[in-house]
């Protein structure tokens, strides 16, 4: 499916390397402003939950795109830094900041009540996963969308293995063919991207869109990005190959883009 999106948010980066564009938070931000531009109605700003999302790096551009953002995060530094960087972008009255445990959301907010809910990255965080996961679908309301960002196993090994680290790359890929792989040290089954997609479908949501996120942006060496171009160069390699095999199916990160149907 297409990577363009209709508007591009002025998504906030955490670091140099996260300033590339769609290398890393830039292609996911096109991607929200795409999800967004399709629940925007007139006279109704979108409702946004931002699961772990404390820091504000998607949910201030969301604000500043004309979405109302509740943000659920454990730490109240991540909340903090939130509340500043929301102020300095003059995007206060669009973000909530909640302390609270993605794991018991239904605690602190309504259940399907929010066009989109964004879980990026906090699967791989949580005591239980799939129980998370539940939580964050529960928020969305009928014809809303699920944003899912999460780790690809594969690329681990393939990032070992430029590292030089063969013995690293070997064990890990050993370890993909384990069947008890797929539970961590509590027993809890790991989200994949194969996993968060069937989890996506069991609880009743359509699968619209699937990107691989930097594909090429945590292998690059940061002094290759120096060289006049290289970033656009990046950014450019990054969108075009998001969706096309088998980059997407190598990329460090997996973006799922999921809608509960209307009826």
């Amino acid at each position: 499916m297409s990577a363009t999106a209709a508007s591009v948010l002025p998504v906030q980066s955490e670091g140099q390397r996260d300033a590339i564009g769609p290398g890393r938070h830039g292609l996911v931000g096109q991607l929200l402003s795409g999800a967004l531009a399709t629940l925007t109605t007139t006279g109704h700003a979108p409702v946004v939950l931002d699961c772990g999302g404390g820091s504000g790096s998607f949910a201030v551009p969301l604000a500043r795109a004309g979405a109302m953002v509740t943000v659920i995060d454990i730490s109240a530094d991540a909340l903090a830094t939130l509340t500043r960087r929301a102020a300095e972008a003059g995007a206060a009255d669009g973000v909530t900041p909640i302390q609270g445990d993605v794991e018991a959301l239904a605690d602190v907010i309504e259940p399907g009540t929010f066009d989109l809910a964004l879980a990026h990255g906090i699967f791989e965080a949580v005591d239980h996963p799939a129980m998370a996961f539940a939580e964050v679908a529960a928020a969305v309301r009928p014809g809303g969308l699920l944003s899912v960002l999460v780790s690809n196993p594969v690329a681990g090994v393939l990032a070992r293995a430029l590292a030089g680290d063969l013995a690293a790359a070997l064990r890990e890929l050993h370890q993909l063919d384990v069947a008890g792989n797929r539970a961590d040290a509590r027993g809890e089954a790991r989200l994949d991207p194969a996993a968060v997609q069937r989890l996506c479908g069991e609880h009743g949501f359509t699968i619209e869109e699937v990107h691989g996120i930097a594909v090429f942006a945590d292998l690059v060496p940061g002094a290759a990005l120096d060289a006049p171009g290289a970033r656009d160069a990046l950014a450019a390699l990054e969108t075009a190959c998001a969706t096309r095999s088998p980059f997407a199916e190598i990329a460090g990160r997996v973006h799922v883009l999921a809608r509960r149907p209307a009826g």
